[in-house]
């Protein structure tokens, strides 16, 4: 069992920062895949991001260039920096874990709210 509490949400200005963090509890955090959400209100939750048990990372391609996931096994925690923030990123981001050799994320943070205004 893993359990993921998101911060660092918040209200912020077009071109502004902000970086969220995800912590894990359990002992094998360091196998686990993990992944950045977002949903938009009146959208389909989509996949901003992934970072693998050894590193490798996936980005969508709205947000290439601006948004940067990492993780530090000895935390147990995740990060996602956002950069150049845009209306269009306004949503709840959430952070989920896929354990090694499964296809799904099998456990979800409660989400924090990122809200971007022009």
């Amino acid at each position: 069992q893993v359990q993921l509490v998101e911060s660092g949400g918040g209200l912020v200005q077009a071109g502004d920062s902000l970086r969220l963090s995800c912590a894990a509890s359990g002992r094998t955090f360091s196998s686990y895949n993990m992944g950045w959400f977002r949903q938009a209100p009146g959208k389909e939750r989509e996949l901003v991001a992934h970072i693998s048990n050894v590193g490798i990372t996936y980005y969508v391609d709205s947000i290439k260039g601006r948004f940067t996931i990492s993780r530090d096994n000895a935390k147990n925690t995740v990060y996602l920096q956002l950069n150049s923030l845009q209306p269009d990123d306004t949503a709840i981001y959430y952070c989920a874990a896929r354990g090694p050799g499964k296809t799904r994320y099998d456990y979800w943070g409660q989400g924090t709210q990122v809200t971007v205004s022009s």
